[in-house]
């Protein structure tokens, strides 16, 4: 029962059947209930068939591992998200972030806006949960590693909304593989001191936290692009 309601949770956000709150809450947060019962009764039921010497041992056992298999995964996502901040717009540049543009098209009155004014102390908690996330300066030819950048956004299955060269910005859509959230990226490239110095914003349509997924998604596409060329 556990793996049923944790797929239909997944099926039924991805087909546009449940909003993303009742996914997660109900679907994925009932799953994960129910897979800890499974658990604690898996647990129960090998005792006593082995103590009883009753048959049932191998059933009470797939219950236990198909629980921890539903279960683990959302407690682990659930864990990791409390050791972050609840913020889901994250940007190298606090004071002058990269705008997005096209996507706003694609963003309805239901999505998260993408002002940064909620919450008021964003900046303060982006800067406490990740005081090291900032611009890559790197050192090649802003337009060589502008092409650099798009051809990792391609690389990497993301949507690309917008490329414009003259603002040395790329506009792009993350959809997550398991749940579908998009999330929308901005990667600006500008030139400083015959240097690429790049920017990037990463920001969910969903959610009030994004459970740390804008950041590392920032620091892998950063990190690749450094070594790119």
């Amino acid at each position: 029962l556990a793996a049923v309601v944790g797929v239909l949770a997944v099926l039924g956000h991805r087909l546009g059947v449940m909003d993303a709150g009742f996914a997660v809450v109900w679907g994925l947060g009932g799953a994960t209930f129910l897979g800890l019962a499974a658990i604690i009764t898996g647990i129960v039921g090998i005792a006593v068939t082995l103590m009883g010497k009753k048959n049932g041992t191998v059933f009470a056992a797939a219950g236990l591992v198909l629980g921890l298999i539903v279960a683990v995964p959302v407690l682990l996502a659930a864990q990791a998200g409390s050791a972050v901040p609840r913020i889901h717009d994250i940007s190298t540049d606090l004071q002058d972030p990269p705008k997005f543009v096209a996507v706003r098209a694609l963003r309805t009155p239901q999505h998260n806006s993408l002002e940064r004014e909620e919450p008021g102390n964003l900046v303060e908690l982006q800067q406490a949960g990740y005081p090291d996330l900032g611009p890559a300066l790197i050192e090649r030819h802003p337009g060589q590693v502008f092409e650099e950048a798009l051809a990792l956004v391609k690389e990497r299955g993301w949507e690309v909304v917008a490329v414009s060269v003259e603002n040395g910005t790329i506009e792009a859509t993350d959809t997550t593989a398991l749940m579908g959230f998009k999330d929308d990226v901005v990667v600006r490239v500008r030139e400083e001191a015959g240097k690429a110095l790049v920017d990037m914003r990463s920001a969910s349509r969903v959610g009030q936290s994004d459970l740390g997924a804008n950041a590392k998604r920032i620091e892998a596409f950063l990190s690749d692009l450094k070594n790119a060329g």
